[in-house]
């Protein structure tokens, strides 16, 4: 076949990382799958992944598969249906059941813990069994200037690397955007959003255990600011919530999602609510509050030899559940390309592939996410095309084949 280069023929590339999120070690284990030599560079003593409950729909976790990951491992709890409560008395006012979900799209609907499916992550990338050579994952390397043309790395250390192929998975506040030239535009946004644990124990003491064995991602409110969401995880160990509330109430202006808070503070932002979610966020743990941001789209996400993935490339507010599905995808998308079928093309060129794969959908889901914030209706699930045409759908996220996306892109290339 013209143009391929064959697997016995593949040029192995020495690939940087920088960031051991689950973006960055996702485009890890792609990239060592296809042969390649993969240091990741994470700038403390570990990726320092924390947070409550992670939901990876088929469009996730379909890659998740391919990549050969125990998915079993990281102790998912399968979603069967979207619950939608009362507000102030927590009756079901509404089930989007999901049906033969599998069969429709290929995987279970997956909602994990952070914690677990970072562990496993990270034990894919780097542990001996499995196709391709381990990665490398190098601690304490904080990255303080990249080359993008040359592929140059400098760290804080002093240590300088030069790789064939850069992937800045370094998060929402990214340096190598910037050292690509892309300044970002953002605003705070109206709403902040505690999350919070509770383990499978206790509720079952405040006779709770409803919350465990549901399958379902829970809603109360969603048609405005106020908005609880909450899932179990961690094979129905931990129950978790994320609570959506006006930014006004407390007026955070720290950066970052681990700001510590007290179950009391907790209660107080929620009056008039379900009694049964005030007696389970009474006796939570873990209560942090987040900050919220709205970004713009950005003007390109490659140059050079370096490439943006996930929150560096696409931030977005996580009312789609799609956060990391999306950094998924990227890396799924990069796998793709620089595997033998693209062996024909330039670093630059499959860079390029990989931003015109990416970019079109993932700010589409960004943009989605922004309306879902306030409006239920514009989450998948519960919206439907039928009510306002344009409106992202179950089957546009779920169904999605990257693989037939990147191959009608590369035509035109």
């Amino acid at each position: 076949m013209p143009g391929v280069i064959f697997p016995d023929q593949q040029e192995i590339l020495n690939v940087a990382i920088i960031g051991s999120g689950l973006g960055g070690l996702s485009a890890a284990i792609a990239l060592r799958r296809q042969g390649h030599a993969v240091t990741i560079y994470e700038r403390y003593d570990f990726g320092g992944e924390v947070g409550a409950s992670l939901s990876v729909a088929s469009n996730g976790s379909r890659l998740l598969q391919q990549w050969d990951v125990d998915i079993k491992a990281a102790k998912p709890v399968v979603l069967r249906s979207l619950i939608m409560h009362d507000w102030a008395t927590g009756e079901i006012t509404s089930t989007y059941d999901l049906g033969d979900y599998r069969a429709k799209f290929g995987t279970d609907y997956n909602n994990f813990h952070r914690i677990d499916l970072h562990n496993v992550l990270k034990q894919t990338a780097v542990q001996e069994q499995g196709k391709g050579t381990p990665c490398k994952l190098e601690v304490w390397h904080k990255a303080v200037e990249i080359d993008p043309e040359g592929g140059l790395i400098t760290f804080e250390n002093g240590k300088k690397v030069v790789a064939d192929v850069i992937i800045a998975a370094d998060g929402i506040r990214s340096l190598a955007r910037l050292q690509m030239g892309i300044t970002p535009k953002f605003v705070a946004s109206t709403s902040c959003c505690y999350r919070c644990i509770i383990s499978a124990d206790r509720l079952r003491q405040l006779g709770l255990e409803e919350y465990l064995n549901n399958n379902a991602i829970e809603f109360w409110g969603g048609y405005g600011i106020n908005k609880i969401v909450l899932s179990a995880c961690s094979d129905n160990n931990v129950v978790s919530c994320y609570c959506f509330y006006p930014a006004e109430l407390n007026d955070v202006r720290e950066d970052g999602w681990n700001l510590s808070t007290t179950p009391a503070n907790l209660v107080k932002t929620f009056p008039g609510l379900d009694p049964k979610l005030h007696s389970l966020f009474i006796n939570a743990e873990d209560i942090k509050m987040w900050r919220l941001y709205n970004h713009d789209p950005y003007p390109y996400w490659a140059k050079g030899k370096c490439a943006l993935l996930g929150d560096a490339a696409h931030p977005m507010v996580p009312d789609q559940s799609q956060g990391a599905c999306m950094a998924i995808e990227d890396a799924g998308a990069l796998g793709i390309i620089f595997s033998p079928k693209y062996g024909h093309l330039q670093v630059n060129e499959r860079l390029k592939l990989y931003e015109m794969t990416r970019k079109e959908r993932a700010t589409r889901v960004q943009s989605a996410s922004g309306r879902a914030r306030t409006d239920l209706s514009e989450r998948i699930g519960w919206s439907s095309s039928t009510d306002r045409p344009g409106k992202l759908t179950i089957e546009e996220i779920c169904g999605y084949d990257i693989h037939a996306h990147v191959a009608q892109l590369a035509e035109q290339l």
